[in-house]
């Protein structure tokens, strides 16, 4: 019997992932399933094509999330495996862009709350190699002495210039507020810290907008003590999503093999005889 042969209903196809048949129905008329056949009476005819889709569609959900796996699914039954292939690309980019965001938090919470080691090549201030940079102690130094500082104050104690502070604050890493009166920037304990951990991401290399997405990673947790102990459990979620990547690749391809709209599409071509 072949794949084409084998008809179905909507229920045996929802039966095998707890489904309801209306789902599946939803998915065909969303264009992840590709079109069914039908009975002389108006019923939906599903092969063995169909299941494998329903399959890889919702082994790319885990994945990929719900919009990107459609976009996936949808470009596939088009016959576009390229932009399918775009798709899951600038996914896999995605997770890699967090990947070192992880790496990032991870090494800097080590350096603000414990003692390991700045990372080599870390040391200095951007562009000046072998510079000494902050004193070691200073990154912990959470509190801001004496209360809020003026930028002054705050470009001294990172021996950096106002201006850096001023860029970086239209990156979105610092969040100053503006005294009543004077109407200057001051900067909380919060922000020192977030100061202290941008330099340390500076240092490393690390360009402006990863800072920024790393520095609001730490205000969502409610600062670096609570971020570290959430750094286990980010990284989990990680690894689950690699893992589910790759069973989602999997039965794409088993869909791309019985796919007679994905059939010759981006198949490897048999190389022309040398001589």
């Amino acid at each position: 019997m072949t794949a084409q042969a084998s008809n179905r209903r909507p229920v045996d196809l929802a039966r095998e992932h707890g489904l309801s048949a209306q789902a599946v129905r939803n998915y065909e008329s969303d264009g992840v399933l590709p079109p069914a056949e039908r009975s002389a009476s108006g019923y939906r005819r599903y092969t063995e094509v169909h299941a494998a889709a329903l399959r890889a569609y919702l082994a790319l959900i885990s994945a990929h999330g719900y919009a990107t796996s459609g976009t996936i699914m949808r470009a596939v039954n088009d016959g576009a495996l390229d932009v399918a292939l775009q798709a899951l690309d600038a996914s896999h980019e995605q997770l890699s862009r967090d990947r070192q965001t992880l790496d990032a938090v991870s090494a800097a919470i080590e350096e603000l709350t414990g003692d390991a080691p700045i990372p080599a090549g870390a040391a200095g201030t951007p562009g000046a190699a072998g510079t000494p940079g902050a004193p070691r102690g200073m990154a912990r130094g959470l509190g801001a002495p004496g209360g809020a500082l003026p930028i002054s104050a705050l470009a001294h104690r990172l021996r950096l210039k106002p201006a850096t502070l001023r860029k970086w604050e239209r990156a979105g890493i610092l969040t100053p507020v503006r005294d009543p009166v004077t109407h200057y920037r001051v900067y909380s304990s919060d922000d020192v810290r977030d100061a202290d951990l941008a330099h340390l991401l500076r240092r490393g290399g690390y360009p402006l907008a990863h800072i920024a997405t790393v520095l609001r990673h730490v205000r969502e947790a409610g600062g670096a003590n609570a971020l570290a102990d959430s750094l286990h459990d980010w990284r989990e979620r990680l690894t689950a999503r690699g893992r589910a990547m790759l069973t989602a690749a999997a039965r794409l391809d088993e869909y791309l093999n019985v796919s007679p709209r994905a059939a010759g599409c981006g198949r490897p071509r048999t190389p022309p005889p040398v001589g």
